[in-house]
């Protein structure tokens, strides 16, 4: 590999090979953590609440050296003279969030090789799917989830039974003494390719199916200090990890930026839990050592359950022990939304809790990173996702759709030259397929161009604008909005509602929820569609409602004949209700 990228005259076309078991890639990611790892005093990289461990970052580099040496030795030959030449090797991560999710993720990119992290939220079929599609050499999962793990694999060999697919358990690979840091080195020799993959992120498959948009070595260390430059993390910055780690935002704004920087990650995997969070939140009021948050990032749903939570469960406590949850809270120097704009309602409980402060919106997707953040003073305009990042080249379409072009791209989706093409315009931009406004400098989502733009009646509609309307009713709990189709309007604008406790006996029709909306929307954006459904609506892994399928479940063919639908009637108006 060495000869492949030294310019000629180059000194490391005379010497051997630099590599060895405690030898690290020349890359800027590792030179960071070695250096992390000669503080004095020593600091923690990670704090795995369910685990119920903190690592520093000698210990994170004493761990992943380990696994990357069985690895190693694990592999077939053939994979290995790729490594040394610098091709490009996948390998599976199935992990939920924490320490050995992180050392699995360094190792493998320790090894020269791309890091494919897959939930262990899916079933053996559809992991199997992503494991073979990125033609994985080996896969490394945690000890609970080893059966879904060894499904895959029984899978895959057994529709290949030539296949030799090895499986490595993190903590078999675990260190009870961590190296000296003087004895971890960086290799001498010439810096890797930076246009080669670094890690493969399946996209949610919202417009299609999940698709693994493939970043170079590159974005791990710049995209990262984007963000951290952005947000103005330091090493004494901790932020509380609560998304999913096969997601663009839960490596690429929680997970990364703080490796980068020498801060700290405290992890907390599974299902989101309110009551817990408040309660950590409350311990962040008087910290203990090293435990102070600064950091939170969450999805609408997230805030909207904490802001539920502590409706029902804290504000009838006294006032001195409410003053401790919110103490803490303000003692957290930066909020993070992300997936859309909060609706206005949680943004006002928010802004009232954290005294002033604004929950900051921002705005990137699986293939294209965050172009666009909200200032971190708080001064971008409402539902703003902010302005454009530095060296990002974003514009609008005529139809308003955001177009871009930036240095912390994809490289590619994997294995599919054909999706990748068709993904840019004809001027090599991204099609990202969100609609948005400009307003000056700042930035408004519309919201998807396939799903949350409605064609009704002549007049092109954002689901987005209405939803937050709807939000902002006070019996109401939460909303999806649809088109559906219709002959006379193309489509029709369509609720899906769910209401708060105290008001699901009384129900809502269709007449009542337009009566209340009429101060707030023009007449052709109300819902002409009402449905009202029981519990939550159903969310995927990273708190989105997912439209293209849920749309067709409340609505299907026919959907005029079910009881359970209002349908309103411009002629006689008023509703054609089957309740």
């Amino acid at each position: 590999m060495a000869g492949k990228l030294a310019t000629p005259g180059d000194r490391t076309l005379t010497v051997p090979l630099h590599k060895g078991d405690t030898v690290l890639p020349n890359l800027p990611f590792f030179e960071k953590l070695l250096r992390y790892a000669h503080r004095r005093p020593p600091t923690i990289s990670i704090r795995d609440v369910h685990a119920g461990v903190e690592k520093g970052y000698t210990q994170l580099l004493t761990d992943a050296l380990a696994l990357r040496r069985a690895l190693r030795g694990r592999l077939r030959p053939e994979t290995l003279r790729d490594l040394n030449n610098d091709h490009e090797v996948f390998v599976a991560v199935i992990a939920p969030g924490g320490y050995e999710y992180t050392m699995a993720f360094t190792a493998i990119l320790a090894l020269g090789a791309a890091v494919v992290p897959i939930t262990p939220a899916l079933p053996v079929q559809e992991a199997k799917s992503l494991v073979t599609r990125a033609q994985c050499v080996a896969v490394i999962s945690t000890s609970e989830v080893v059966p879904l793990a060894h499904g895959i694999i029984q899978s895959i060999v057994a529709s290949n039974p030539a296949t030799e697919l090895p499986h490595l358990v993190t903590s078999q690979y675990l260190q009870s003494d961590s190296l000296p840091p003087s004895s971890i080195t960086i290799s001498s020799d010439p810096v890797p390719n930076m246009n080669m993959a670094a890690l493969v992120i399946f996209t949610s498959g919202t417009t299609g199916p999940p698709k693994g948009a493939v970043q170079r070595r590159s974005y791990i260390t710049s995209a990262a200090e984007d963000v951290a430059d952005h947000y103005r993390l330091t090493e004494s910055d901790t932020v509380l990890h609560m998304l999913p780690v096969h997601h663009a935002t839960g490596i690429g704004v929680t997970f990364l930026p703080f490796l980068v920087v020498g801060g700290c990650i405290e992890f907390r995997s599974g299902g989101f839990d309110p009551e817990w969070t408040w309660e950590r939140f409350r311990q962040n009021a008087n910290p203990t050592g090293a435990k102070a948050l600064s950091v939170f990032s969450g999805v609408p749903t997230i805030y909207t359950r904490l802001k539920r939570y502590f409706e029902i469960h804290i504000s009838p406590l006294p006032s001195i022990e409410q003053e401790q949850y919110i103490a803490g809270v303000r003692r957290i120097r930066v909020f993070l939304c992300g997936t859309s704009a909060l609706p206005r309602p949680i943004q006002e409980f928010w802004t009232r809790i954290l005294d002033g402060k604004m929950i900051l919106t921002r705005y990137g997707g699986t293939e294209f990173h965050t172009t666009l953040k909200a200032d971190l003073d708080g001064s971008s305009p409402a539902n703003s996702v902010g302005r454009v990042s530095p060296g990002v080249d974003l514009r609008l379409s005529d139809e308003g759709e955001i177009l871009v072009k930036g240095p912390n791209m994809f490289s590619k989706y994997l294995h599919d030259t054909n999706a990748t093409s068709k993904a840019h315009d004809k001027d090599g931009y991204f099609k990202t397929g969100d609609i948005a406004s400009c307003m000056g400098e700042s930035y408004f989502i519309q919201g998807r161009a396939s799903l949350d733009i409605i064609k009704s009646g002549g007049y092109k509609i954002s689901a987005l604008d209405i939803e937050r309307e709807i939000l902002g009713l006070d019996y109401v709990s939460e909303v999806m909005i649809v088109g559906v189709e219709d002959e006379e309007f193309g489509q029709r604008v369509a609720a899906v509602v769910t209401l708060k406790d105290e008001h699901r006996a009384s129900g809502l029709s269709l007449e009542k929820l337009r009566g209340d909306l009429r101060g707030v929307l023009a007449g052709y954006k109300m819902p002409t569609v009402l449905r009202v459904a029981g519990g939550e609506i159903p969310k995927g892994a990273t708190g989105k409602v997912q439209k293209k399928v849920l749309g067709p479940r409340y609505f299907p063919d026919g959907w005029r004949g079910l009881e359970e639908v209002q349908v309103w009637d411009p002629q006689k108006m008023q509703p054609k209700s089957k309740l």
